[in-house]
Protein backbone atom coordinates (compact mmCIF):
# COMPACT_ATOMS: atom_id res chain seq x y z
CA UNK A 1 0.00 0.00 0.00
CA UNK A 2 3.10 1.94 -0.29
CA UNK A 3 2.20 3.27 -3.88
CA UNK A 4 -1.28 4.67 -2.09
CA UNK A 5 0.35 6.51 0.09
CA UNK A 6 3.23 7.73 -2.29
CA UNK A 7 0.44 8.83 -4.62
CA UNK A 8 -1.65 10.92 -1.98
CA UNK A 9 1.39 12.24 -0.45
CA UNK A 10 2.38 13.84 -4.48
CA UNK A 11 -0.54 15.19 -4.49
CA UNK A 12 -0.76 16.73 -1.30
CA UNK A 13 2.57 18.44 -2.12
CA UNK A 14 1.38 19.40 -5.33
CA UNK A 15 3.42 17.42 -7.91
CA UNK A 16 0.77 15.77 -9.66
CA UNK A 17 2.67 14.93 -12.55
CA UNK A 18 4.79 12.23 -10.75
CA UNK A 19 1.66 11.14 -9.22
CA UNK A 20 -0.24 11.00 -12.57
CA UNK A 21 2.75 8.60 -13.30
CA UNK A 22 2.74 5.98 -10.61
CA UNK A 23 -1.62 6.19 -10.60
CA UNK A 24 -1.17 4.80 -14.53
CA UNK A 25 1.15 2.20 -13.15
CA UNK A 26 -1.93 1.23 -10.65
CA UNK A 27 -4.40 1.01 -13.19
CA UNK A 28 -2.57 -0.71 -15.28
CA UNK A 29 -0.66 -3.45 -13.17
CA UNK A 30 -1.82 -2.48 -9.67
CA UNK A 31 -3.58 -5.12 -7.14
CA UNK A 32 -6.92 -4.47 -6.84
CA UNK A 33 -6.74 -3.64 -3.58
CA UNK A 34 -4.62 -0.68 -4.52
CA UNK A 35 -6.77 0.22 -6.90
CA UNK A 36 -9.70 -0.14 -4.45
CA UNK A 37 -8.02 1.99 -1.17
CA UNK A 38 -6.46 4.76 -3.71
CA UNK A 39 -10.06 4.76 -5.58
CA UNK A 40 -11.53 5.81 -2.24
CA UNK A 41 -8.56 8.19 -1.58
CA UNK A 42 -9.33 9.93 -4.88
CA UNK A 43 -12.48 10.21 -4.55
CA UNK A 44 -12.13 12.08 -1.11
CA UNK A 45 -9.53 14.45 -2.41
CA UNK A 46 -11.75 14.74 -5.99
CA UNK A 47 -10.32 13.73 -8.55
CA UNK A 48 -13.20 12.05 -9.64
CA UNK A 49 -12.32 10.86 -13.56
CA UNK A 50 -9.12 9.09 -11.54
CA UNK A 51 -11.49 7.44 -9.32
CA UNK A 52 -13.66 6.53 -11.52
CA UNK A 53 -11.47 5.04 -13.76
CA UNK A 54 -10.28 2.50 -11.21
CA UNK A 55 -13.49 1.12 -10.12
CA UNK A 56 -14.40 0.21 -13.42
CA UNK A 57 -11.03 -1.47 -13.48
CA UNK A 58 -12.03 -3.38 -10.66
CA UNK A 59 -15.38 -4.17 -11.95
CA UNK A 60 -13.72 -5.87 -14.80
CA UNK A 61 -12.79 -8.70 -12.63
CA UNK A 62 -16.18 -8.04 -10.43
CA UNK A 63 -18.55 -7.49 -12.48
CA UNK A 64 -21.59 -7.98 -10.42
CA UNK A 65 -20.06 -6.28 -7.42
CA UNK A 66 -22.68 -4.13 -5.98
CA UNK A 67 -20.14 -2.16 -3.99
CA UNK A 68 -18.29 -1.20 -6.73
CA UNK A 69 -20.94 -0.51 -8.84
CA UNK A 70 -21.97 2.29 -6.35
CA UNK A 71 -19.06 3.91 -6.08
CA UNK A 72 -19.01 3.59 -9.76
CA UNK A 73 -22.85 5.65 -9.83
CA UNK A 74 -21.38 8.08 -7.08
CA UNK A 75 -18.38 9.09 -9.18
CA UNK A 76 -20.71 9.68 -11.92
CA UNK A 77 -23.37 11.77 -9.77
CA UNK A 78 -20.85 13.93 -8.56
CA UNK A 79 -19.33 14.29 -12.63
CA UNK A 80 -23.20 15.54 -13.34
CA UNK A 81 -23.96 12.41 -15.20
CA UNK A 82 -27.00 11.16 -14.12
CA UNK A 83 -28.18 8.55 -16.46
CA UNK A 84 -25.34 7.35 -16.47
CA UNK A 85 -25.53 6.84 -12.90
CA UNK A 86 -28.70 5.43 -12.91
CA UNK A 87 -27.77 3.22 -15.49
CA UNK A 88 -24.72 1.71 -13.20
CA UNK A 89 -27.18 1.53 -10.37
CA UNK A 90 -29.90 -0.54 -11.99
CA UNK A 91 -27.30 -2.96 -12.56
CA UNK A 92 -27.35 -3.75 -9.31
CA UNK A 93 -28.96 -7.35 -8.10
CA UNK A 94 -31.82 -6.91 -5.38
CA UNK A 95 -29.78 -9.97 -3.33
CA UNK A 96 -27.18 -7.38 -2.80
CA UNK A 97 -26.04 -6.04 0.33
CA UNK A 98 -25.10 -2.92 -1.40
CA UNK A 99 -28.56 -2.82 -2.96
CA UNK A 100 -30.89 -0.42 -0.40
CA UNK A 101 -28.01 1.80 -0.75
CA UNK A 102 -28.11 1.85 -4.69
CA UNK A 103 -32.34 2.40 -4.07
CA UNK A 104 -31.32 5.44 -1.55
CA UNK A 105 -28.94 6.76 -4.55
CA UNK A 106 -32.11 6.26 -7.69
CA UNK A 107 -34.40 8.21 -5.26
CA UNK A 108 -31.83 11.17 -4.99
CA UNK A 109 -31.33 11.02 -8.64
CA UNK A 110 -34.79 10.76 -9.46
CA UNK A 111 -35.75 13.59 -6.73
CA UNK A 112 -33.55 15.96 -8.05
CA UNK A 113 -35.36 15.65 -11.96
CA UNK A 114 -38.21 16.38 -10.01
CA UNK A 115 -39.64 12.85 -10.30
CA UNK A 116 -41.09 12.77 -6.61
CA UNK A 117 -42.90 9.68 -7.22
CA UNK A 118 -40.63 7.51 -8.85
CA UNK A 119 -38.45 8.85 -5.75
CA UNK A 120 -40.68 7.95 -2.93
CA UNK A 121 -41.20 4.38 -4.53
CA UNK A 122 -37.73 3.32 -4.31
CA UNK A 123 -37.96 5.03 -0.97
CA UNK A 124 -40.44 3.09 0.51
CA UNK A 125 -38.71 0.06 -1.22
CA UNK A 126 -35.37 0.54 0.75
CA UNK A 127 -38.27 0.78 3.81
CA UNK A 128 -39.00 -3.08 3.30
CA UNK A 129 -36.01 -4.10 3.18
CA UNK A 130 -35.15 -2.15 6.18
CA UNK A 131 -37.76 -0.84 8.16
CA UNK A 132 -35.27 0.78 10.77
CA UNK A 133 -32.99 2.39 9.22
CA UNK A 134 -32.83 5.93 9.58
CA UNK A 135 -31.53 7.42 7.21
CA UNK A 136 -34.23 5.77 5.15
CA UNK A 137 -37.25 7.51 7.04
CA UNK A 138 -34.51 11.05 7.00
CA UNK A 139 -34.51 10.84 2.84
CA UNK A 140 -38.40 10.52 3.32
CA UNK A 141 -38.67 13.39 5.07
CA UNK A 142 -36.63 15.41 2.58
CA UNK A 143 -38.33 14.23 -0.15
CA UNK A 144 -41.79 14.85 1.80
CA UNK A 145 -40.70 18.72 2.19
CA UNK A 146 -39.87 19.37 -0.90
CA UNK A 147 -42.96 18.51 -2.14
CA UNK A 148 -44.67 20.52 0.30
CA UNK A 149 -46.05 17.49 1.98
CA UNK A 150 -45.33 19.02 5.75
CA UNK A 151 -47.40 16.74 7.28
CA UNK A 152 -45.69 13.39 6.21
CA UNK A 153 -42.39 15.23 6.24
CA UNK A 154 -42.91 15.65 9.95
CA UNK A 155 -44.05 12.16 10.55
CA UNK A 156 -40.70 11.14 9.08
CA UNK A 157 -38.71 13.32 10.75
CA UNK A 158 -40.23 12.51 14.52
CA UNK A 159 -39.10 8.40 12.95
CA UNK A 160 -36.06 9.56 12.76
CA UNK A 161 -35.97 11.75 16.21
CA UNK A 162 -37.20 8.93 18.09
CA UNK A 163 -33.48 7.38 17.53
CA UNK A 164 -31.26 10.48 16.30
CA UNK A 165 -31.47 14.27 16.58
CA UNK A 166 -28.52 14.82 13.88
CA UNK A 167 -28.13 13.07 10.47
CA UNK A 168 -25.52 13.95 8.14
CA UNK A 169 -24.85 17.21 9.87
CA UNK A 170 -28.14 18.15 9.84
CA UNK A 171 -30.49 18.81 12.54
CA UNK A 172 -33.93 17.15 12.52
CA UNK A 173 -35.17 19.16 15.62
CA UNK A 174 -34.70 22.16 12.99
CA UNK A 175 -35.86 20.83 10.12
CA UNK A 176 -39.33 19.69 11.73
CA UNK A 177 -39.35 22.82 13.24
CA UNK A 178 -38.75 24.62 9.29
CA UNK A 179 -41.90 22.13 8.53
CA UNK A 180 -43.74 23.83 11.36
CA UNK A 181 -42.65 27.50 10.40
CA UNK A 182 -44.02 26.60 6.58
CA UNK A 183 -47.20 25.21 7.56
CA UNK A 184 -48.61 28.14 9.86
CA UNK A 185 -47.61 25.92 13.08
CA UNK A 186 -45.47 28.83 14.42
CA UNK A 187 -45.57 28.41 18.08
CA UNK A 188 -44.92 25.04 17.87
CA UNK A 189 -42.02 25.56 15.35
CA UNK A 190 -40.50 27.99 18.04
CA UNK A 191 -40.05 24.97 20.49
CA UNK A 192 -38.46 22.96 17.88
CA UNK A 193 -35.93 25.69 17.01
CA UNK A 194 -35.02 26.14 20.98
CA UNK A 195 -34.60 22.37 20.75
CA UNK A 196 -32.29 22.38 17.82
CA UNK A 197 -30.12 25.26 19.38
CA UNK A 198 -29.52 23.67 23.05
CA UNK A 199 -27.66 21.06 20.43
CA UNK A 200 -25.92 23.46 18.85
CA UNK A 201 -25.69 27.49 17.71
CA UNK A 202 -26.25 27.67 14.44
CA UNK A 203 -26.84 31.34 12.57
CA UNK A 204 -29.18 30.46 10.10
CA UNK A 205 -31.25 28.18 12.78
CA UNK A 206 -31.22 31.27 14.92
CA UNK A 207 -32.17 33.58 12.63
CA UNK A 208 -35.11 31.15 11.58
CA UNK A 209 -36.02 31.46 15.35
CA UNK A 210 -36.63 34.90 15.58
CA UNK A 211 -38.35 35.29 11.99
CA UNK A 212 -40.74 32.59 13.42
CA UNK A 213 -40.86 34.12 16.82
CA UNK A 214 -41.94 37.05 14.77
CA UNK A 215 -44.64 35.61 12.97
CA UNK A 216 -46.03 34.12 15.97
CA UNK A 217 -46.55 37.20 17.41
CA UNK A 218 -43.95 36.76 20.43
CA UNK A 219 -42.26 39.85 19.39
CA UNK A 220 -40.35 40.57 22.21
CA UNK A 221 -38.45 37.27 22.05
CA UNK A 222 -38.25 37.99 18.19
CA UNK A 223 -35.92 41.62 18.40
CA UNK A 224 -33.85 39.35 21.12
CA UNK A 225 -33.46 36.43 18.88
CA UNK A 226 -32.50 38.82 15.78
CA UNK A 227 -30.16 41.03 17.80
CA UNK A 228 -27.99 37.80 18.91
CA UNK A 229 -28.33 36.82 14.71
CA UNK A 230 -26.76 40.37 14.67
CA UNK A 231 -24.17 40.19 16.90
CA UNK A 232 -23.49 36.63 15.72
CA UNK A 233 -22.65 38.11 12.16
CA UNK A 234 -23.60 41.81 11.18
CA UNK A 235 -23.07 40.65 8.05
CA UNK A 236 -26.19 38.48 8.21
CA UNK A 237 -28.17 41.14 5.28
CA UNK A 238 -31.64 39.18 6.01
CA UNK A 239 -32.26 39.53 9.80
CA UNK A 240 -32.08 43.80 9.10
CA UNK A 241 -35.63 43.95 7.62
CA UNK A 242 -37.79 41.77 10.06
CA UNK A 243 -35.85 43.23 13.13
CA UNK A 244 -37.33 46.51 11.95
CA UNK A 245 -40.28 44.99 11.75
CA UNK A 246 -40.60 43.74 15.17
CA UNK A 247 -39.03 47.07 16.56
CA UNK A 248 -42.06 48.75 14.41
CA UNK A 249 -44.66 46.56 16.42
CA UNK A 250 -43.52 47.42 19.15
CA UNK A 251 -43.87 51.06 18.26
CA UNK A 252 -40.20 51.15 18.63
CA UNK A 253 -39.75 53.17 15.67
CA UNK A 254 -36.56 55.22 16.27
CA UNK A 255 -34.66 51.68 16.69
CA UNK A 256 -36.75 50.37 13.48
CA UNK A 257 -35.24 53.40 11.18
CA UNK A 258 -31.76 52.78 12.69
CA UNK A 259 -32.29 49.06 12.11
CA UNK A 260 -33.34 50.12 8.47
CA UNK A 261 -30.44 52.03 8.15
CA UNK A 262 -27.98 49.44 9.07
CA UNK A 263 -29.15 46.93 6.87
CA UNK A 264 -28.78 49.44 3.72
CA UNK A 265 -25.86 49.73 4.90
CA UNK A 266 -24.70 46.24 4.84
CA UNK A 267 -26.53 45.49 1.76
CA UNK A 268 -26.94 48.56 -0.79
CA UNK A 269 -28.86 46.65 -3.27
CA UNK A 270 -31.91 45.72 -1.13
CA UNK A 271 -34.81 47.32 -2.92
CA UNK A 272 -36.93 45.77 -0.40
CA UNK A 273 -35.32 47.59 2.44
CA UNK A 274 -36.05 50.46 1.15
CA UNK A 275 -39.36 50.10 0.43
CA UNK A 276 -39.98 49.48 3.98
CA UNK A 277 -37.61 52.45 4.61
CA UNK A 278 -39.88 54.37 3.13
CA UNK A 279 -42.97 53.20 4.92
CA UNK A 280 -41.50 53.58 7.69
CA UNK A 281 -40.58 57.46 6.94
CA UNK A 282 -44.26 57.79 6.36
CA UNK A 283 -45.13 56.81 9.39
CA UNK A 284 -42.60 58.90 10.77
CA UNK A 285 -44.04 62.20 9.05
CA UNK A 286 -40.86 62.43 6.71
CA UNK A 287 -42.51 62.51 3.21
CA UNK A 288 -39.12 63.72 1.83
CA UNK A 289 -37.22 61.05 3.06
CA UNK A 290 -40.04 58.27 2.24
CA UNK A 291 -39.94 59.42 -1.43
CA UNK A 292 -35.76 59.50 -1.31
CA UNK A 293 -36.21 55.45 0.08
CA UNK A 294 -39.11 54.87 -2.52
CA UNK A 295 -36.88 55.97 -5.40
CA UNK A 296 -33.52 54.33 -4.16
CA UNK A 297 -35.90 51.01 -4.58
CA UNK A 298 -36.55 52.15 -8.05
CA UNK A 299 -33.28 52.74 -9.15
CA UNK A 300 -32.30 49.62 -8.24
CA UNK A 301 -35.03 47.72 -9.86
CA UNK A 302 -36.94 50.26 -12.38
CA UNK A 303 -39.85 47.52 -12.75
CA UNK A 304 -40.54 47.45 -8.98
CA UNK A 305 -44.45 47.71 -9.17
CA UNK A 306 -44.53 48.30 -5.27
CA UNK A 307 -42.18 51.06 -5.39
CA UNK A 308 -44.13 52.77 -7.86
CA UNK A 309 -47.53 52.14 -6.48
CA UNK A 310 -46.52 53.99 -2.86
CA UNK A 311 -44.84 56.68 -4.89
CA UNK A 312 -47.94 57.19 -7.14
CA UNK A 313 -49.56 56.93 -3.82
CA UNK A 314 -47.40 59.90 -2.36
CA UNK A 315 -47.85 62.17 -4.86
CA UNK A 316 -51.44 61.90 -5.93
CA UNK A 317 -51.47 62.78 -1.68
CA UNK A 318 -49.63 65.86 -2.61
CA UNK A 319 -51.42 66.63 -5.81
CA UNK A 320 -48.38 65.90 -7.99
CA UNK A 321 -50.27 64.74 -11.05
CA UNK A 322 -47.58 65.15 -13.60
CA UNK A 323 -45.16 63.17 -11.66
CA UNK A 324 -47.62 60.33 -10.82
CA UNK A 325 -48.14 60.00 -14.65
CA UNK A 326 -44.58 60.13 -15.56
CA UNK A 327 -44.06 57.17 -13.72
CA UNK A 328 -47.38 55.21 -15.39
CA UNK A 329 -45.90 56.04 -18.28
CA UNK A 330 -42.55 54.36 -17.24
CA UNK A 331 -44.18 50.93 -16.36
CA UNK A 332 -46.25 51.28 -19.87
CA UNK A 333 -42.92 51.68 -21.71
CA UNK A 334 -42.14 48.12 -20.08
CA UNK A 335 -45.23 46.82 -21.02
CA UNK A 336 -46.06 46.04 -17.37
CA UNK A 337 -49.50 45.05 -16.38
CA UNK A 338 -50.71 46.70 -12.65
CA UNK A 339 -54.78 47.35 -12.48
CA UNK A 340 -53.88 49.84 -9.89
CA UNK A 341 -52.04 51.92 -12.26
CA UNK A 342 -54.91 52.83 -14.40
CA UNK A 343 -56.43 53.55 -11.43
CA UNK A 344 -53.98 55.57 -10.14
CA UNK A 345 -53.68 57.41 -14.30
CA UNK A 346 -57.31 58.06 -13.71
CA UNK A 347 -57.18 60.00 -10.24
CA UNK A 348 -53.45 61.87 -12.11
CA UNK A 349 -54.99 62.34 -15.19
CA UNK A 350 -58.34 64.08 -13.18
CA UNK A 351 -56.20 66.26 -11.32
CA UNK A 352 -54.80 67.90 -14.54
CA UNK A 353 -58.48 68.03 -15.82
CA UNK A 354 -57.42 65.61 -19.15
CA UNK A 355 -61.11 64.21 -18.06
CA UNK A 356 -62.00 62.30 -21.64
CA UNK A 357 -58.46 60.32 -21.10
CA UNK A 358 -59.56 59.79 -17.24
CA UNK A 359 -62.19 58.52 -18.20
CA UNK A 360 -60.41 56.33 -20.07
CA UNK A 361 -58.61 55.07 -17.18
CA UNK A 362 -61.67 54.35 -15.39
CA UNK A 363 -63.40 52.87 -17.58
CA UNK A 364 -60.38 50.59 -17.98
CA UNK A 365 -59.76 50.29 -14.09
CA UNK A 366 -63.41 49.46 -13.49
CA UNK A 367 -62.65 46.20 -15.41
CA UNK A 368 -60.70 44.90 -12.35
CA UNK A 369 -62.40 46.78 -9.33
CA UNK A 370 -65.87 46.75 -10.08
CA UNK A 371 -66.40 45.39 -6.76
CA UNK A 372 -64.10 47.64 -4.55
CA UNK A 373 -66.08 49.99 -2.98
CA UNK A 374 -63.03 52.59 -2.65
CA UNK A 375 -62.83 52.55 -6.57
CA UNK A 376 -66.37 52.90 -7.20
CA UNK A 377 -66.47 56.07 -4.73
CA UNK A 378 -64.02 57.32 -6.78
CA UNK A 379 -65.43 56.61 -10.23
CA UNK A 380 -68.66 57.43 -9.28
CA UNK A 381 -67.92 60.97 -8.19
CA UNK A 382 -65.69 61.76 -11.24
CA UNK A 383 -68.74 60.98 -13.28
CA UNK A 384 -70.90 62.91 -11.33
CA UNK A 385 -68.44 65.92 -11.93
CA UNK A 386 -68.68 65.00 -15.82
CA UNK A 387 -72.41 65.27 -15.74
CA UNK A 388 -72.50 61.29 -16.30
CA UNK A 389 -75.46 60.98 -14.55
CA UNK A 390 -77.07 57.92 -15.62
CA UNK A 391 -73.19 56.14 -15.29
CA UNK A 392 -72.83 57.67 -12.22
CA UNK A 393 -76.13 56.41 -10.70
CA UNK A 394 -75.36 53.01 -11.49
CA UNK A 395 -72.18 53.31 -9.52
CA UNK A 396 -73.71 54.73 -6.67
CA UNK A 397 -76.40 52.39 -6.84
CA UNK A 398 -73.95 49.47 -6.85
CA UNK A 399 -72.03 51.56 -3.69
CA UNK A 400 -75.24 51.25 -1.64
CA UNK A 401 -75.75 47.58 -1.87
CA UNK A 402 -72.31 47.28 -0.47
CA UNK A 403 -73.41 49.60 2.79
CA UNK A 404 -77.02 49.94 2.74
CA UNK A 405 -77.40 52.16 5.48
CA UNK A 406 -75.51 54.84 3.89
CA UNK A 407 -77.04 57.96 3.76
CA UNK A 408 -74.64 60.03 1.69
CA UNK A 409 -75.25 57.23 -1.50
CA UNK A 410 -79.02 57.44 -1.08
CA UNK A 411 -79.23 61.37 -0.92
CA UNK A 412 -77.04 61.49 -4.28
CA UNK A 413 -79.32 58.61 -5.96
CA UNK A 414 -82.21 60.48 -5.04
CA UNK A 415 -80.73 63.66 -6.49
CA UNK A 416 -79.48 61.83 -9.91
CA UNK A 417 -82.71 60.33 -9.99
CA UNK A 418 -85.17 63.58 -10.29
CA UNK A 419 -85.84 65.20 -13.23
CA UNK A 420 -83.20 67.92 -14.53
CA UNK A 421 -84.21 71.51 -13.82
Amino acid sequence: MERVQEIIALLEDGQQDKALQYYNDIVKSGSNEERFLLGEELFQLGFLEEAKILFQRLLEAYPEEGELLVLVAEAEMELGNEEEAIAVLERINEQDPSYPQALLLLADLYQMDGLFEVSEQKLLQAKLILPNEVIIDFALGELYAEQGRLYDAINAYKLVLSHQTVVGGVNVNGRIADCLSAGGGFEEAVDYYKKALAEKVEINTLFNLGLTSLQAGMTSSAIKHLEEVKALDPSFHSLYLYLAKAYEQEEMLNEADETMVEGIKQDEFNKDLYVYGGKLALKLGNEENAEKYFREGLAIDPEFTEAVLLLNKLFLSQDRFSDCMELVDMMDAQQIEEPQLYWDAAKALQGLEKYSEALNKYNTAYTFYKDLPDFLYDFGYFLLEEGKRTEAAEIFNKLLLTDPSNVEYMEIIDQLTEEPF
